[in-house]
């Protein structure tokens, strides 16, 4: 009973949803219809997603502070093999949410000469699975299939790290990133009320930056959810599609958003019939290969070794689709 208050109360907000349906309604709106249901859906998930992010950017961002670049790349550079690629794929997840965001630090990884596959490891995980994925995702999904999803996520970044570095492309990345010497910069002491105040100026940038893309995502699912009929999204989505779960994750591709601006179209699309595993590899594809990010990696690293990374992300979020599916039809 208490996790289903936390799960369907404090972070699925059935309450808010309630409240804005009474409000609609005092205000003369049919919640039952196409437009009152687009507003209510608009209202709900726009205020909830925005109290959700303000509060996870601002605790990631404080732990963040704990963990700067610099020691970081000491944490990563003490373990080798196997573990390097699992501690950089964690340290993925406490850093910033859009997968733009992090090749910035992966350069620096890179500049500083920690091994190709804890770089790549950490570059997959980042963007893919953080602290806010599992939040969200346990708010719409459960914690059962948020945890399954973080798990998988690490599992991609883990093994494309592992083959990224047994293929020994050292030389794919871009000469001014090999030739940069990196000093070595003492770690600085921050205070708590820095900390504090640091992690706040995190939360105004990011919701500033990611605003647009939130309320983009959510209009578009209170279409999707309100308009579009529920056989088009079950034929092109649902059990009837066995490439459904590839249709996702091509059409995620060219999309930018984080996991925010995923989670309101995702719920729409799975109210409306369509697989778990096609909804979870369209926000894996969105987070972690969108266009814009593909675009920055084109100029740090050369072509050969970025289509084994889009190869390896795009095969590797595939089958954690078709996973989730299988999941779906035997298990829940």
């Amino acid at each position: 009973m208490v996790w289903n208050f936390i799960q369907n109360q404090l972070l699925g907000m059935k309450w808010l949803n309630e409240l804005i349906a009474k409000f609609l309604t005092v205000c003369g709106l049919d919640v039952q219809s196409k437009i009152g249901g687009s507003i209510q859906f608009f209202l709900m998930d726009l205020i909830k997603i925005s109290i959700l992010l303000w509060v996870l950017i601002f605790i990631i961002s404080f732990i963040q502070s704990f963990f700067p670049p610099e020691k970081s790349k000491k944490i990563m550079g003490k373990f080798g093999g196997i573990w390097a690629r699992v501690i950089g794929a964690l340290i993925g997840t406490v850093t910033p949410f859009c997968s733009c965001s992090s090749i910035p630090i992966f350069m620096g990884f890179t500049a500083a000469g920690l091994p190709l596959g804890v770089t790549f490891s950490f570059l997959i995980s980042s963007p893919m699975v953080d602290l806010g994925s599992l939040v969200l995702l346990t708010s719409i999904f459960g914690w059962k299939i948020a945890v399954i999803y973080v798990i998988a996520g690490l599992m991609i970044a883990i093994l494309g790290g592992t083959i990224i570095q047994h293929l020994h492309l050292e030389n794919q990345i871009a000469d001014f990133i090999r030739n940069t010497n990196v000093a070595e910069l003492p770690e600085m002491k921050i205070t708590f009320k820095d900390r504090v105040k640091g992690a706040w100026s995190q939360v105004v940038s990011t919701y500033r930056r990611l605003i647009i893309y939130i309320i983009a995502g959510v209009l578009l699912g209170a279409f999707i959810h309100n308009w579009i009929p529920s056989e088009w999204i079950v034929n092109a989505l649902g059990n009837k599609n066995p490439f459904g779960v590839v249709i996702a994750a091509i059409f995620g591709v060219p999309m930018y958003a984080d996991i925010f601006g995923c989670i309101p179209i995702s719920e729409a699309l799975l109210a409306k019939g369509a697989l778990l595993g096609v909804v979870l590899s369209f926000m894996m594809a969105v987070t972690t290969l969108s266009f814009p990010s593909l675009v920055m990696l084109s100029k740090v690293v050369k072509p050969k070794l970025l289509g084994i990374f889009i190869a390896i992300c795009v095969i590797g979020i595939i089958a954690v689709g078709y996973l989730f599916n299988l999941i779906q039809v035997f298990i829940i």
